[in-house]
């Protein structure tokens, strides 16, 4: 895990500039898969501006000497684009200009947009290379946000139901965040305790900000948002897609200081979200059942 802190900038004006930039080097990029690739590129330059003027046009914007050679390392995942060519520069600067008219519609829209160069961007998800370019948010934003993670099966036992809400009672009572996805079961449980305690509950969610999947959750996000914090790496209308949940999942246990699974089948999801949570230095928590279940708990 590696150490970035927060980039600070004179003025909304010229962060609003870096958040132009920054969405149009990720519109410009071949694959939305590349979007933690380029947001390091970003943060070790500490400029997205230059970044994109580099890619633009390379041999009048050299990026600072020594500090960040592409393709070494986590730099870049896939072949990028040939960023000299006239082709890209071109795309580049509809792409820059579209996303400064976008950033101003989303304001208008009361979208709350936190970028990797703003100072309330969680700083633990700065921290890993995983790390998204922005986050869309609704509620109370905290840059240090003590918090824990409560997730598993989506169809889950009614122990495990008492169980997800024992730990969040737990948390709760230590004055921990209840970080989860939202989802059906195990979250859905840990969520709802934390609100009828009065604790601070975080939500990730695996769609637009302006979405709600489950719809049937549609009231409990609502309440997440006025009393805790509903979070999105997805442009605002984006619908729930297969890749766009592990996706969400490496941001809960990016997020959390530790992950507790209270329950997971043996081809469980969550078992993705271990993965990443094991490649970011984040500790586990397994609930005995789990580990009794799964091999791959066990592993």
């Amino acid at each position: 895990m590696r150490e970035v802190t927060g980039l600070r900038f004179n003025g909304e004006e010229r962060l609003e500039s870096e958040n132009a930039a920054l969405l149009a080097l990720v519109e410009c990029c071949e694959r939305s898969d590349t979007w933690s690739s380029l947001t390091n590129e970003c943060l070790v330059e500490g400029s997205a501006i230059r970044v994109l003027k580099h890619r633009m046009d390379p041999s009048h914007n050299p990026l600072r000497e020594g500090e960040y050679m592409p393709g070494i390392g986590q730099g870049v995942l896939f072949d990028m684009p040939d960023i000299s060519s006239v082709e890209y520069a071109a795309k580049a600067r509809v792409a820059w200009n579209q996303a400064k008219r976008q950033i101003a519609q989303w304001r208008e829209q009361g979208l709350d947009l936190v970028s990797v160069f703003d100072n309330r961007f969680p700083f633990r998800l700065r921290s890993v290379v995983d790390v998204p370019p922005f986050l869309f948010a609704k509620g109370t934003l905290l840059a240090d946000d003590p918090g824990v993670g409560v997730v598993g099966s989506r169809k889950c036992s009614p122990d495990g139901a008492r169980f997800a809400c024992d730990t969040a009672r737990m948390l709760c009572e230590r004055g921990l965040t209840v970080v989860a996805g939202l989802a059906e079961g195990i979250d859905s449980y840990a969520h709802r305790t934390a609100l009828e305690l009065g604790g601070r509950t975080v939500a990730f969610i695996g769609t637009g900000i302006n979405r709600c999947y489950p719809p049937f959750n549609r009231e409990l996000q609502r309440s997440i948002e006025q009393r805790g914090l509903i979070l999105s790496q997805f442009w605002p209308d984006s619908p729930p897609t297969k890749q766009a949940f592990p996706m969400r999942n490496a941001l809960i246990s990016s997020y959390s200081l530790a992950t507790v699974i209270v329950e997971a089948s043996e081809h469980s999801g969550t078992r993705i979200l271990a993965s990443q949570a094991q490649r970011q230095g984040r500790p586990l928590i397994f609930r005995d059942t789990v580990l009794e279940n799964t091999a791959w708990a066990r592993e």
